[in-house]
């Protein structure tokens, strides 16, 4: 399989690098101290855990759930953790329903470097929205995945339906 470079994804990790206070913060800490929600693409903030679009998407609308407690440990949340954990998942499978109808969905961790996390010292949950057909030649051919809508849109999409799916 051919590698596609993307530079710019180790400018953006680095970018919260030197916006943090803290030396050993990592990115998904950085991203919820700073508050700036619609620049880091936060969804929602739970009490526990919050949503935010991941910025290298498998499939528009690819989000993550992320806990705000540090670890990369799923025995390290507490119950309430868990549960709110499977709680958002609910929620934003029923705001992607409303917004993009999608035929399925895949949902998961890559717990670890060699698992496929590419931030392994915080776990999270991404969620991935699928069509019918939502593969195409460009995957197959090219070994590369186009993303149909974009990220800010989407976005925007995502937190207005949110706002009427039941908590």
């Amino acid at each position: 399989m051919e590698r596609l470079f993307s530079p710019w994804r180790s400018q953006y990790i680095a970018s919260f690098k030197r916006e943090q206070q803290h030396g050993d913060e990592c990115l998904f800490c950085a991203v919820t101290a700073s508050r700036k929600d619609k620049r880091n693409l936060i969804v929602h903030r739970g009490q526990t855990c919050f949503v935010m679009m991941n910025l290298y998407p498998y499939n528009s609308g690819h989000i993550m759930v992320v806990p705000y407690k540090h670890t990369s440990d799923l025995g390290d949340l507490t119950a309430k953790e868990h549960a709110e954990v499977m709680a958002l998942i609910a929620r934003m499978m029923a705001a992607m329903k409303k917004v993009m109808n999608p035929h399925g969905y895949n949902i998961g961790a890559n717990l670890g470097r060699p698992a496929g996390a590419g931030i392994d010292q915080h776990i999270h949950f991404h969620l991935v929205p699928r069509w019918n057909g939502d593969t195409n030649f460009m995957p197959t051919l090219a070994e590369t995945k186009l993303v149909s809508e974009d990220i800010e849109r989407t976005y925007a999409k995502l937190r207005k339906a949110l706002k009427s799916v039941r908590k």
